[in-house]
C-alpha cells in the first residue's frame, strides 16, 4: 500500500488512542515523542532506523517529533531550518520548531502549555537517551503529566515496508593504522573501572565499539562501524554481535592483540545487563554513559555509575600513528580537491560542458578514487550552488540538481574515509564576479577561521569558550551563523566525533581541548534564498610556544592539516590585517610545497597550474 504523509499521521493517531499504558490496554496517550536515532544513538542511520524521515519527510541528522491529536511538530537546529520546511510531507500538517531561536519553546515547554491536565506522553526508550528521558520526565511530572515507556515504537507498527536490518561483514583495522592494540585499550579501561569501583562497563556507541576492538564495518553509510555492544567485567570482554558476520581476519587479529572475548547474541544485551544488575551493590556498580539509550539504563538497575565513556576521550586524543595517518589522508584528499576545483573552473570558464551539483560531486568522487587507501565518502557531499548554498546541510537530488555557473556562489563541503584517516573540508568559490556584500561576508568568514586557528589558549579549555573567536568578525557588523564552529573528527571513524567540539551550545561531556585532538574550524554565513559561505579546515591541537605558562597549565594552539587553497580573489583585502595576509600566504606556501610534488606529469598539468595560480602571495597593494 502506498502510504502518504496524511495516512501515516492518521494511522499513528489511531494507535495513540489505544496504546497500552502501565499495563492497561487501550488507555491511550495524548502525545507521542519520536526521537531521531537508533539503539546506539548514532548520528547517521540505516534506512531501517530513519523513522523521522518516514513519518515527516525530513531527512536531516537531528530532530525530535511530537505528535498530538491535532498537531505534528518537529524540533531541529539551524543547520536544517530551510531543509525541513522544504521536505515536510504534507507541508501543511507540520510545524517547524526552530531549536535555539529566542522565543521558541522547548519540547517539554510546548507540551506543558498545550496538553490537557494530567496527560500521558509516550516515548520509545530504545531511541531516547537517558539524559533526555530524565529531563523530559522531570519537566512533565512537575506539571502533573506522565511520561511512559512504550512497549513498541508506534512508527514501526505503521511502517508497512520497513527495511530489513543491515548485517555487513566486520573486518580488521590493522595495527599499522590503529597504532594501539585492543588489549592495551581494554587494560586502560580495567584500571579506570577499578578506580571508580565498578564491576561492569558498557559500550553502546558504535564508534567506541569499533575503536576498542580495532574492527571496522559498513552497517551505517559513511561511518565504518557495525552493530554491536561491548561489556567489560573485571576479567572478560563480552561482545554482543552476530558472530557469523566476523571475518576470519577480524577474529584472528583480536586474538593476536591479546583479547579472547566471550560472544553473545546482539539481542541478548538487555537480558545480560538485567542479570548482572541483580548482583550489583553501591561498591559493585555498572558504568554506563548518560548519553546511551534509556532502555540500557533501565536494564542496569539502580546501582549505576553514570559517567562519560572512557573510550570517548581515548579515541579523541590520537596517538602518533593516528596523527601521522590523519595528516597523510588530508594530503591525499588535498590532491583530489585541487584536481576537482581546477577541473571545475576550467569547465565553467571555457564552457566545455554543463556541470551540475550532482555531476560535480561525482567528478570529485572520481578524483578521490584515484588516491591510495581510499574507502569512500565520510558523508554525502554538499555540492551547492547559489541559493542552495544557504541550506546548510543541503545535498543535491535529481529533483533539486542545479547547474553550477560563474554567476553564483558555489559551496562544496566534502569528506573522505581513508584507511588511515577521515577528512572533512569546505571551500566556497565564485568563478565570476561576487557582489560587494558576498565579498565582505566571505572575508569575515575567513577572518574568523584565521582568528580561531591562530588562538593560543590554556590546556583543557572547554571548546564552548573558543566559539566566539570564529564569530567576532561577523558579530562586529551584525552577522552570524546558526551552527557550531567545530566538531571532533575520528581516525577512520565517524566524521563527527564526540565529546570535544567548538559550539555556541555547551557540550556537557566535553572534558576540555587537549593536544592530539582533531577539530574542524568552520565558520560561515548564509543569506536565505540567495547564497551561503563556509570555510572549513581540520585542525590538530598542538602545544603552543607561549612566552609564559601561568599556573603550569600549558598552552595550546592549532595546526591546520587541510591542504586546499582559499580563493584570494574572493577576499576584500581592505578588511584584512597584515597578520591575516601573512597567515594566508604562509598557508598557501604550505599547500603548494606539499601538493606540488604529487601533481607532476602531464595528466596533472591542469591541477598544478591551477594550484600555482591559487597560491600566489597577496598583498594590500595587489589589484584583483
Amino acid at each position: 500500500m502506498n502510504q502518504t504523509g496524511i495516512s501515516k499521521l492518521a494511522r499513528l493517531r489511531e494507535l495513540m488512542k489505544i496504546a497500552t499504558v502501565n499495563g492497561v490496554e487501550k488507555k491511550g496517550i495524548e502525545a507521542f515523542i519520536l526521537n531521531y536515532g537508533d539503539c546506539h544513538q548514532s548520528e547517521y542511520l540505516t534506512e531501517r532506523d530513519k523513522r523521522l524521515s518516514f513519518l515527516s519527510g525530513f531527512t536531516g541528522s537531528r530532530g525530535t517529533i511530537i505528535v498530538t491529536n491535532d498537531k505534528a511538530l518537529l524540533w531541529t537546529d539551524g543547520r536544517y531550518f530551510l531543509q525541513a520546511v522544504s521536505e515536510f510531507d504534507p507541508p501543511q500538517d507540520w510545524t517547524l520548531m526552530k531549536e535555539g531561536v529566542l522565543g521558541v519553546p522547548t519540547q517539554f515547554e510546548w507540551l506543558n502549555t498545550n496538553l490537557p491536565p494530567k496527560s500521558t506522553v509516550g516515548v520509545d526508550i530504545n531511541v531516547i537517551s537517558y539524559t533526555d528521558w530524565v529531563s523530559m520526565y522531570n519537566n512533565l511530572n512537575n506539571k502533573g503529566h506522565t511520561l511512559i515507556p512504550l512497549e513498541e515504537n508506534l512508527v514501526d507498527k505503521i511502517w508497512d515496508n520497513r527495511p530489513a536490518p543491515v548485517l555487513n561483514p566486520i573486518v580488521a583495522h590493522k595495527l599499522e593504522y590503529s597504532g594501539k592494540k585492543a588489549k592495551d585499550k581494554v587494560e586502560h579501561c580495567w584500571e579506570l573501572m577499578k578506580t571508580n569501583g565498578v564491576s561492569h562497563l558498557v559500550f553502546s556507541a558504535l564508534d567506541e565499539v569499533a575503536y576498542l576492538l580495532n574492527w571496522r564495518g559498513s552497517d551505517i553509510p559513511y561511518n565504518p562501524v557495525f552493530f554491536a555492544y561491548v561489556v567489560l567485567d573485571r576479567e572478560n570482554v563480552h561482545i554482543f554481535v552476530d558472530k557469523s558476520r566476523l571475518t576470519e581476519e577480524a577474529e584472528e587479529q583480536l586474538k593476536n592483540e591479546g583479547i579472547v572475548p566471550i560472544y553473545h547474541s546482539y539481542d541478548e544485551i538487555l537480558n545480560f545487563l538485567k542479570e548482572k544488575s541483580t548482583a550489583a551493590t553501591d561498591e559493585n556498580r555498572v558504568w554506563i554513559s548518560s548519553g546511551s539509550i534509556c532502555a540500557l539504563h533501565c536494564a542496569c538497575g539502580s546501582h549505576v555509575y553514570r559517567a562519560y565513556s572512557p573510550i570517548g576521550l581515548m579515541k579523541s586524543i590520537k596517538n602518533e600513528t593516528e596523527i601521522k595517518g590523519m595528516k597523510e589522508a588530508h594530503v591525499r584528499d588535498g590532491v583530489a580537491l585541487v584536481k576537482y576545483f581546477a577541473w571545475l573552473e576550467d569547465q565553467l570558464k571555457n564552457k566545455k560542458a554543463v556541470i551540475t551539483e550532482i555531476s560535480g560531486a561525482d567528478q570529485l568522487e572520481k578524483f578521490r578514487q584515484e588516491q591510495e587507501l581510499y574507502v569512500g565518502v565520510s558523508f554525502t557531499t554538499i555540492s551547492s550552488s547559489g541559493d542552495h548554498a544557504a541550506v546548510i546541510h543541503y545535498h543535491p537530488t535529481p529533483a533539486t540538481d542545479k547547474r553550477i555557473t560563474d554567476k553564483e556562489v558555489y559551496l562544496c563541503d566534502a569528506g573522505a574515509q581513508f584507511l588511515d584517516g577521515t577528512t572533512d573540508v569546505t571551500r566556497t568559490w565564485h568563478f565570476g564576479t561576487p557582489t560587494d556584500f558576498e565579498k565582505e561576508c566571505f572575508t569575515r568568514v575567513f577572518k574568523g577561521q584565521c582568528f580561531l586557528n591562530t588562538a593560543v589558549f590554556p590546556n583543557m579549555t572547554k571548546g564552548n569558550y573558543l566559539d566566539t573567536l570564529a564569530r567576532k568578525s561577523l558579530w562586529d557588523v551584525g552577522l552570524d551563523y546558526i551552527h557550531g564552529t567545530g566538531h571532533g573528527v575520528g581516525s577512520y571513524l565517524n566524521v563527527h566525533e564526540l565529546p570535544i567540539g567548538i559550539s555556541w551550545k555547551p557540550m556537557p561531556d566535553d572534558p576540555g581541548v587537549q593536544a592530539g585532538v582533531f577539530l574542524s574550524n568552520e565558520p560561515g554565513f548564509y543569506e536565505d534564498g540567495k547564497f551561503g559561505i563556509r570555510l572549513e579546515n581540520i585542525e590538530l591541537v598542538v602545544k603552543a610556544n607561549s612566552k609564559y605558562n601561568f599556573n603550569n597549565r600549558n598552552y595550546l594552539t592549532f595546526e591546520t592539516v587541510t591542504l586546499v587553497p582559499i580563493q584570494t580573489s574572493f577576499l576584500d583585502l581592505s578588511l584584512l590585517t597584515n597578520a591575516e595576509i601573512d597567515y594566508i600566504n604562509n598557508y598557501h606556501t604550505k599547500c603548494l610545497d606539499t601538493l606540488k610534488p604529487l601533481l607532476q606529469g602531464s595528466e596533472n598539468a591542469q591541477a598544478l597550474s591551477w594550484l600555482i595560480k591559487q597560491t600566489e602571495p597577496i598583498s594590500k597593494s595587489k589589484d584583483f
